[in-house]
């Protein structure tokens, strides 16, 4: 990988779109810019949708769990310690 480890630091070439000289994007310029990127994504159909709802509700679920059983086990040995 080479990198400029002396001299002068390369001019970086602002990019297609974007403010020329690091001032402000107009509020219409993002505008375009964000429906521009929403259209590049690829959007899940209803029926993922659902599998990945349900995968994160029972992920969510299971780590309820597991918190609430810790937490309950470490109760019941600070208890049985101190108390």
């Amino acid at each position: 990988m080479a990198t400029q480890t002396r001299g002068q630091p390369t001019e970086r070439r602002a990019k297609p779109g974007g403010p020329s000289k690091g001032g402000r994007t107009t509020p219409a310029l993002f505008v375009r810019q964000v429906i521009a990127e929403l259209r590049k994504v690829i959007w899940p159909t209803r029926r993922e949708l659902r599998t990945y709802t349900i995968v994160a509700l029972v992920f969510v679920l299971v780590m309820v769990v597991i918190v609430t059983s810790l937490d309950y086990g470490f109760t019941r040995l600070v208890f049985a310690v101190f108390g």
